[in-house]
């Protein structure tokens, strides 16, 4: 069931509506945000919609206003749907003692570990909760959904949209984490949330994903910038690629000399990513 939502703040822009609210999350059991931008009404019955999930220490805010996608999505009749990265004020203890477990930490995974398995049920928020609340309030086509995200939403993007190929047409990532159970970032946190059985950690992994997925063939779109900090340590998309590879698997793999992991290189490179989704959302 769909809950009620606060509008928290609303702008104009490219000539739809930029809405942040907050509501009540059954998944996460408390408060959650997310942004949605609106394009101007079109002759249709309901609009596509891509998701963006942002990468650790974000908010629901981060993308919006960073990135400039609103104009592309208003010229392809988009919807743009960034939700929070966590849960936030939950009273779990630890929740803000690092800036990479926690909050903002999210890590798009239904939490199986206590304390965090309470509250932290990101995965099911954003492929089961978010949704429903898009179509019900914003007529968002449920048939037609892309996801996109960055470093730790790239990971999610890879995850949520390789699971689940009966919801999302088309999937996208800028620098994701793509194999996390093989670096520092993904290890910390699927040890905290997961627990220490690692035969746990592939389902949320999508380079072992990948492997068990042969005969999905649709499209995959990564962004690389070859400056990034992160590259050779957290991010590793090379495993992704050749896992691919192995399985003759469909990937658009860019890499993208002295662009780092910021959102000057997500701004740079967002209306190639909103074209993409377009082309398999809106055909």
């Amino acid at each position: 069931m769909t809950g009620k939502l606060n509008l928290l703040k609303q702008h104009a822009c490219f000539n739809g509506t930029l809405s942040f609210y907050s509501h009540v999350s059954a998944s996460c059991g408390g408060p959650m945000n997310f942004s949605v931008y609106v394009p101007h009404p079109v002759e249709t019955d309901s609009f596509p919609v891509l998701y963006f999930l942002s990468g650790l220490t974000c908010t629901e805010e981060n993308f919006m206003m960073k990135a400039g996608a609103q104009r592309y999505a208003a010229e392809r009749g988009l919807i743009l749907v960034a939700p929070d990265t966590s849960p936030r004020n939950t009273g779990i203890p630890g929740e803000e003692q690092d800036w990479d477990l926690g909050t903002g930490a999210g890590f798009y995974v239904d939490a199986t570990e206590e304390p965090w398995s309470e509250r932290y049920q990101m995965y099911s928020y954003v492929v089961n909760e978010l949704p429903e609340l898009i179509a019900t309030h914003f007529n968002g086509d449920l048939s037609r959904q892309g996801i996109c995200g960055h470093s730790m939403g790239g990971h999610g993007a890879l995850v949520c949209g390789l699971r689940n190929r009966d919801r999302y047409r088309s999937i996208s990532a800028f620098a994701p984490i793509v194999a996390p159970s093989q670096c520092p970032w993904g290890q910390k946190v699927f040890h905290h949330y997961l627990g220490e059985d690692r035969s746990l950690w592939g389902a949320y992994d999508a380079t072992e994903l990948v492997l068990t997925l042969s005969d999905d063939r649709r499209p995959i779109l990564i962004d690389q910038g070859m400056a990034d900090s992160f590259l050779a340590e957290q991010l590793r998309p090379e495993l992704f690629v050749n896992a691919c590879r192995q399985i003759d698997r469909p990937l658009i793999y860019r890499e993208q000399p002295q662009y780092d992991h910021s959102y000057y290189f997500i701004s740079t490179f967002i209306e190639d990513h909103i074209r993409f989704h377009a082309s398999h959302l809106n055909p």
